[in-house]
């Protein structure tokens, strides 16, 4: 599903749609393995805390959702400001990066996480 694009970031496509929710979502299994599959080898992450996405120019905390199709993105309709749904390229942020985007963004990991 992504591949890698820079020292940051892995890329892929993801068919994006806008959602009635508050919190950008994909399908639950895609989150877990993506999770695991980049993630789970570095020991950083828990597979239940959210991905960080590149979508345009702002960075989304993304989490898992069985309710969202598989290979789709849904984003708030409140962050949406183009023509969608549409299938797009995505950043996702490697784990380093990713970690430090989630703590300026006030994610808190709990005390007996690993992270860098």
């Amino acid at each position: 599903m992504f591949e890698t694009f820079s020292t940051s970031y892995y890329l892929g496509r993801l068919y994006v749609e806008p959602a009635d929710r508050d919190v950008p979502a994909i399908q639950r299994a895609d989150h877990e393995r993506v999770n695991e599959h980049l993630y789970g080898d570095e020991g950083l992450f828990r597979t239940d805390a959210p991905l960080v996405m590149k979508l345009d120019n702002g960075h989304i905390p993304v989490l898992g959702d069985d309710e969202v199709p598989s290979g789709t993105l849904a984003v708030p309709e409140s962050a949406i400001d183009d023509d969608l749904p549409a299938e797009r390229d995505v950043l996702l942020a490697k784990s380093d990066r990713a970690a430090e985007l989630l703590r300026y963004s006030g994610y808190r990991f709990g005390d007996d996480d690993a992270v860098a």
